[in-house]
């Protein structure tokens, strides 16, 4: 291995590489849903600096079990008594969030929050639906952390290098408001995926993925780092799509995505400066990986593309702008708050 591989660039390429071989893993084993491993890698390779251990691992399969378990059992709940279902589905959002927010580990967070709401709405619609999200979960995040262990390998971090610092826990006040900010977030997506789960499971995703980083960003920044991340995300999808079109092959859908990995890496580590937060880069990929992989899969159900994606971003920016509303409802409600959580978040 070169030395220049071990600097600080290596940690894009790891995004990159990670992501992008990801993305074609999941469509080149045709996973059920191929875009879950992708946004994990993601939130993985992000989120820390160094690989998981054999105790993380195991740890991250607990939380997939716990998932699952949790998921199908709001089932029966919701099935036969919606209202207090869907309140303690609220709940559970609101505790995930919380875990993290206080000094827990922000992916157990983030999988919880994800793999309790998609198991649950789909189990409203068909158990069966719900087995294939739950097997599709799993399946996700053990491909996530075999990649993310992979390319930490092929480009290992500086020896001397230290891991991130944590994340200052908030004080247990302030966590519960944040915490209750996300979960309100995600929830009208949830609702709306338990009326057609097969078709608004994206939504869900891209809903987990704004109520995360809305933790992290302020009402002042709201416009800025929450609609134009999603904006940011769909011009992306657009691009590489008609990209892909020049030449259909699962390499060059490989190749684009190390390429838009690439350009986003730099930014989100730091390399290329920019006065967007990390955040802002972090959402733009999710999202461009949620609605390029969408459209890849209507093309080969046979769906009309063009009108699906439009739809697709039409929901996703209204709930982006629902997430803005929250953060300024907020706002008003606990006025000067935000910039103090902000920066206690970032570790200031």
């Amino acid at each position: 291995m070169q030395p220049a591989l071990r600097r600080p660039g290596s940690r894009t390429l790891r995004i990159a590489t990670g992501t992008a071989l990801a993305l074609a893993l999941g469509f080149g084993l045709d996973l059920q849903i191929p875009v879950i491993p992708p946004v994990f890698t993601v939130f993985l390779l992000a989120g820390q600096n160094r690989p998981l251990t054999l105790k993380a691992g195991v740890a991250l399969a607990m939380v997939v079990a716990l998932t699952t378990g949790s998921g199908l059992l709001l089932v029966p709940l919701l099935r036969h008594y919606a209202l207090a279902g869907v309140m303690l589905t609220a709940l559970m959002l609101f505790l995930a969030f919380r875990y993290g927010l206080r000094g827990g580990n922000n992916l157990v967070a983030t999988f919880l929050a994800a793999g309790l709401t998609m198991i649950s709405a789909a189990g409203t619609a068909d158990l069966q639906l719900a087995a294939t999200v739950v097997g599709a979960l799993a399946k996700g995040l053990l491909l996530a952390v075999l990649v993310s262990a992979l390319v930490h390998r092929l480009f290992p971090e500086h020896a001397g290098a230290r891991p991130p610092p944590a994340p200052r826990a908030l004080s247990e006040e302030r966590a519960a408001a944040v915490a209750l900010r996300a979960a309100l977030v995600v929830m009208p997506a949830y609702l709306l995926a338990m009326s057609d789960p097969a078709s608004y499971m994206p939504i869900i995703m891209k809903s987990v993925s704004l109520g995360r980083q809305t933790c992290t960003t302020t009402a002042r920044h709201a416009a800025r780092d929450l609609i134009g991340s999603t904006l940011l995300g769909g011009l992306l999808a657009i691009a590489v799509w008609f990209a892909l079109r020049l030449f259909v092959h699962l390499w060059m859908f490989f190749l684009w995505m190390m390429l838009v990995g690439l350009l986003a890496g730099r930014k989100l580590e730091g390399l290329s400066p920019t006065r967007y937060s990390p955040g802002f880069w972090l959402n733009s990929l999710v999202t461009m990986i949620i609605l390029l992989g969408q459209s890849v899969q209507d093309s080969v159900a046979g769906k009309d593309v063009y009108a699906a994606f439009a739809v697709r971003m039409w929901l996703f920016l209204a709930v982006t702008l629902y997430a803005c509303f929250m953060l300024l409802l907020f706002e008003q409600w606990r006025p000067g708050r935000d910039e103090a959580t902000f920066d206690a978040l970032r570790g200031s």
